[in-house]
């Protein structure tokens, strides 16, 4: 406890992750409110403060231990390590830059809502716990927030549990969130954060980060990809470097997969886990859109013990190396446009159809990125974006998603143009992916999660904008429902005038009509290129 308050109410900036400016409390047990006022914390007054709320620990003597573990890179998992004290319990609660910081007064209110709601108090039932919140100003990033310190020694010596507390301590944030008006976040959508270092570093080297090209480039082979086998080569034409991760005491069944991007001479590669890049880039996640069989399983096993040494592919015929036909381009954009449509019949609170929607989207956008941007923009924007939707936090608790025309093929089409150079082909299909953003869009708009409604409105308005106005005119397709001249400034519209609905009437009904089946493109083993379709 003394080393925690300390480096809490530590100003020197060679001592602590961020620079803290006037740390004070803001909230606590009643008897450290009495002693103590608003005032700037110093050295001594943190030690005073960790010796209030340690003394129930030494005064009944109690112990509170976990079992510690560490790495044994002999047998490849983790293995007990002995134990460590565990009678602290510390959190921040933090909001966005853009949401400004709060008072002294709020956030007080707050933190007493929240260690209530925690069982930390007497509202509980139980003894209390003594505590202690302090500001200290905002992180590096412009992130207001406090931090709250908790003695897990009760005041008459018995211990409080922890158990649950993370989704105890999200729950109650919701609750939080709406009580004070503040920004309300997800409760169904969850992305991959990053450690500090990896940016800094990034700013440093004037780059994107390793974590995020490797998704998009993860993402774009994934969408292209018709089996498991083709994945591992896709990825490794991008320049990645891939290894398998193999169930415990074999050496042929693969159960995830790292990445890495190629390191210069002289230096080692920063490998990242699938699951940690996306939790829709999981490699079980993955594996539900490619079919199964016996003899796909050998050939991505060996595909993947070719990559991990490095070893030259396999197979040097596959559906990758296919050039697709015209006609593709034509059946895809119609399969985007049927996509579209369904999707405005879909239940806003079918979580798993829309994630699998918006997996395969950003997917065709990532593949787009790769082959038109030399660096990221906005195409590798919207494929972030986007990707957020097809990442929930629990997966298994949506079911199955619903059928949805497929276009899934539209990353190979991108990943296989022979151009960097864009086409009229490129025009139609783009104006029919935007359109399926937008349905992702009015999904988060009327579903109440403004915050993610805003980032995929202000990536289409502000980025993909510029970049459809370039775009060359798209070419008459038979059939379309309206000219082909139209797609063009419908697509700049969309951009440009912000997301006014496309057509009369809610983007998601509120009682989902059923849907006629959508007519999509269903390739054969005949056609030139068999991975058009999963």
């Amino acid at each position: 406890m003394a080393g925690l308050m300390v480096y809490l109410a530590s100003t020197d900036a060679d001592k602590t992750k961020n620079a803290h400016t006037e740390p004070h409390l803001v909230a606590g047990d009643a008897a450290i409110m009495a002693w103590y006022d608003d005032g700037v914390l110093d050295h001594a007054d943190a030690l005073a403060i960790a010796k209030h709320l340690d003394q129930p620990r030494k005064a009944y003597g109690i112990e509170i231990r976990q079992k510690e573990f560490r790495w044994d890179q002999a047998t490849k998992q983790r293995i007990e390590n002995g134990y460590k004290q565990a009678d602290v319990w510390h959190c921040s609660l933090s909001l966005r830059a853009e949401e400004g910081p709060l008072t002294d007064q709020q956030w007080g209110d707050i933190a007493n809502d929240f260690v209530d709601a925690m069982g930390f108090t007497e509202t509980s039932g139980k003894a209390q716990c003594r505590w202690a919140a302090i500001n200290h100003g905002t992180s590096e990033n412009g992130n207001h927030h406090i931090h709250i310190a908790v003695s897990l020694v009760r005041e008459d010596g018995t211990k409080a549990s922890t158990h649950g507390d993370y989704k105890r301590a999200q729950k109650t944030c919701r609750e939080l969130e709406v009580r004070y008006g503040l920004e309300q976040l997800s409760t169904v959508h969850a992305t991959r954060g990053y450690d500090r270092a990896e940016k800094a570093t990034a700013i440093r080297e004037q780059r994107e980060m390793h974590r995020a090209s490797l998704a998009r480039k993860v993402r774009a082979s994934a969408g292209a990809s018709v089996a498991e086998a083709e994945f591992v080569r896709r990825a490794r034409d991008t320049g990645l470097l891939v290894r398998p991760r193999f169930a415990k005491n074999t050496t042929d069944v693969i159960v995830g997969y790292s990445v890495a991007e190629r390191p210069k001479p002289g230096e080692r590669p920063i490998w990242f886990g699938g699951g940690s890049l996306a939790s829709d880039l999981k490699l079980g996640a993955l594996r539900d859109g490619w079919p199964d069989s016996p003899q796909l399983a050998t050939e991505a096993a060996a595909e993947w013990n070719a990559a991990a040494p490095n070893k030259r592919k396999v197979s040097r015929t596959g559906p990758e190396k296919a050039a697709p036909p015209a006609q593709a381009w034509v059946d895809y954009t119609r399969n985007a446009r049927a996509l579209a449509d369904r999707l405005r019949t879909i239940p806003r609170d079918d979580h798993a159809t829309w994630a699998k929607a918006a997996h395969e989207v950003s997917g065709a956008f990532a593949a787009w990125s790769y082959r038109l941007e030399p660096v990221p923009g906005p195409l590798a924007a919207t494929a972030a974006e986007l990707s957020r939707t097809a990442q929930l936090r629990t997966p298994k608790a949506h079911g199955k998603p619903a059928a949805l025309p497929s276009i899934a093929g539209t990353a190979m089409l991108f990943m296989a143009a022979s151009s960097k150079n864009k086409t009229a082909a490129q025009t139609a299909l783009m104006v029919q992916l935007i359109n399926t953003a937008f349905a992702v869009y009015e999904m988060h708009a009327q579903s109440g999660r403004t915050r993610e409604a805003q980032r995929i409105r202000s990536v289409v308005e502000n980025q993909l904008a510029p970049f459809t106005a370039t775009m060359p005119k798209a070419v008459p397709v038979a059939a379309e429902r309206e000219p082909a001249e139209a797609a063009v400034p419908r697509a700049v519209d969309i951009a440009r005038r912000g997301m006014a609905p496309i057509r009369p009437g809610p983007g998601v009904p509120a009682t989902p009509t059923p849907a006629t089946t959508a007519k999509t493109y269903q390739p054969s083993r005949r056609d030139t290129a068999p991975g058009l379709d999963r």
